[in-house]
């Protein structure tokens, strides 16, 4: 696999040149058609579709060490409006293809070069991993025979596992050993076959990285992303996808690209995770940098720069702590920057997220360490005009 190159590896701030295997990924999660209204159609009216080369679709749940849908009305069962279909033709109520997948067929029909690739785990749905590790052929097995469902075959192109953590702790504890990941990505390969997309998002934690094998992933997998945001949070209930809450009452940003004056942990920066990830033996090419498409905040702050005191975590829409690009664009503008990410204090408040400048300039990092591409979690924290992925497009030079 070729990457992101750069005239001068050396120079962070080199402009991103892209090959034609530069990665453009974003996660569609399967929840967002309810409060936030994010449908499929959504990815064709904003743009998205044509600029992605993969969608992630999450998540489907490991039950019993064997893949499943998490949602089935979401997924396939809930009837489209023609106002809401992609081509415009409402669902019949008795379509047997109906919901996402029925308009991701439909978006790919559209979209030609667009991957769709299930995402099965996240930090909630992660605990079925560790009995899929101690029988990874049975487990690949089931995620072959779901994929090749007769009602949605041929929407999905491949499997991402989302496993948080493997050999490490998140919401559960994890012991398979290092190579746990490792095996299921094998079984996964030889189950799917050589042209499937095969993928997992691996930890920004260093220590949880060390816990793993991912050297041996990697050479299984089309790609690691590496998950460069949550390094902290804020102790709402927007911190359940495992944000460092260890100092829940002082400011901190979320995803910083490198240290800054008064970081909790100087190695919690998207620096630090590319650099032990290479450091294992990853290639530079198999790994994707993640990018957040929302904030994390805090109320009764006592100070504009970082590091701040803070009373607790600030009203979301959807979550404690937690709030869309979009809506912070406007709510909560940025009033600084400091480790190549942003903040915005405002009044009582103070948020930290990434902007279409600052994510121009991590893309550019990922040009000076020859990097795969960039992924984006996720895509309906955008605003309607795609600001933060055109930023992750122009960024690469793409």
């Amino acid at each position: 696999m070729l990457a992101l190159v750069a005239a001068c590896s050396d120079d962070p701030a080199q402009t991103a040149k892209p090959t034609e295997s530069t990665k453009v990924v974003g996660y569609f999660t399967n929840w967002g058609v309810y409060d936030r209204n994010f449908q499929v159609k959504d990815l064709d009216t904003d743009g998205a579709a044509g600029k992605l080369t993969h969608l992630l679709y999450a998540f489907g749940t490991v039950k019993d060490g064997k893949c499943a849908a998490t949602d089935a009305w979401a997924d396939y069962q809930k009837p489209i409006t023609a106002a809401a279909s992609v081509d415009g033709a409402a669902d019949a109520p008795d379509a047997p293809l109906r919901g996402n997948f029925g308009q991701l067929r439909k978006l790919k029909k559209k979209y030609p070069q667009l991957k769709v690739v299930w995402s099965f785990g996240g930090w909630n749905d992660s605990g079925g991993f560790t009995t899929a590790a101690k029988d990874p052929a049975a487990f690949a097995d089931s995620c072959r025979q779901l994929l090749d469902d007769s009602r949605w075959k041929g929407v999905f192109d491949g499997v991402d596992v989302d496993w948080e953590y493997p050999n490490a702790c998140g919401l559960t504890c994890d012991k398979s050993g290092p190579d746990g990941l490792a095996k299921v990505l094998t079984a996964l390969r030889s189950a799917l076959g050589k042209q499937a997309v095969v993928t997992a998002a691996v930890p920004a934690d260093v220590e949880k990285l060390k816990a793993s094998d991912y050297q041996a992933a990697a050479a299984q997998a089309d790609w690691l992303g590496a998950m460069t945001y949550d390094y902290f949070g804020t102790g709402g209930d927007g911190d359940a996808n495992g944000a460092d809450a260890q100092d829940e009452h002082h400011t901190a940003l979320q995803s910083p690209l490198s240290g800054y004056s008064g970081i909790p942990r100087a190695n919690a920066t998207t620096t630090a995770t590319i650099d032990q990830l290479l450091s294992m033996g990853v290639p530079p090419a198999k790994i994707l940098l993640g990018v957040p498409f929302y904030g994390r905040g805090w109320t009764g702050v006592s100070s504009a720069a970082p590091g701040g005191t803070a009373s607790g975590p600030a009203k979301g829409k959807y979550e404690t702590g937690l709030e869309d690009y979009a809506i912070l664009a406007d709510r909560c503008p940025p009033t600084g920057d400091a480790g190549g990410t942003a903040y915005g204090h405002c009044g009582s408040e103070w948020w930290s997220y990434d902007t279409p400048d600052t994510i121009k300039a991590k893309m550019s990092f990922a040009a000076s360490k020859s990097l795969g591409g960039a992924f984006a979690w996720e895509l309906s924290g955008d605003t309607a005009k795609g600001d933060l992925l055109n930023a992750v497009v122009t960024g690469m030079g793409r």
